[in-house]
C-alpha cells in the first residue's frame, strides 16, 4: 500500500485546473504528476461542489463537520467521566448515616454509634477513641493496683 501524502490547497488548485482546461484527461495529469486517478477525480469532484456546480458539503462545511464531531466526542467523553464520579460519590455514605458494612459497631442512628465507626473517623479527620487506661498499666511489671 503506498503511503498517504498530504498536498496543499494550492497543488490541488493547480491539478484541479490542469484538468479543466481540457488539455489532458484526469487520467493522463494523475500520470504526469504521479497521483492517483481516483484522487484527482475526487478533487475535480471537490472544486465543483465548492464553486456550486454539483451538490454536496463544501470544504468549509466538511472542516465545521469535523470540528463539531471533535467537540462531540470530547463532551462525551466529560459526560463519561462525570456518571463514573457520580457513581463513586454515590456509593459513599452520606452525611449523619454510615453505610450499611462501614460500622463495625453493630449499632445504627445515633451520634454515639456514629463516632464509633471507623470509616466516620477518617472522614471526620477524628482519631478514634481509646478506652481510658491508668498511666501504670501499659507498663511491663507493673502493678494491678497502685499502693
Amino acid at each position: 500500500m503506498l503511503p498517504s501524502h498530504s498536498f496543499t490547497p494550492e497543488f490541488k488548485a493547480e491539478i484541479v485546473g490542469l484538468c479543466r482546461r481540457g488539455d489532458r484527461s484526469i487520467g493522463q495529469v494523475a500520470k504526469d504528476f504521479e497521483l492517483t486517478e481516483t484522487a484527482v477525480r475526487d478533487w475535480v469532484k471537490q472544486a465543483e461542489v465548492d464553486e456550486g456546480e454539483r451538490n454536496g458539503l463544501t470544504s468549509s462545511e466538511h472542516e465545521e463537520l469535523a470540528a463539531l464531531r471533535r467537540e462531540n466526542r470530547r463532551l462525551r467523553e466529560d459526560v463519561d467521566v462525570l456518571k463514573r464520579a457520580t457513581a463513586f460519590f454515590a456509593s459513599m455514605p452520606k452525611w449523619g448515616t454510615p453505610a450499611p458494612g462501614w460500622c463495625q459497631s453493630g449499632r445504627t442512628g445515633g451520634v454515639g454509634s456514629l463516632f464509633r465507626c471507623p470509616a466516620w473517623w477518617l472522614v471526620l479527620d477524628v482519631p478514634p477513641r481509646r478506652p481510658w487506661r491508668p498511666p501504670w498499666s501499659g507498663f511491663i511489671g507493673a502493678r494491678s493496683q497502685p499502693d
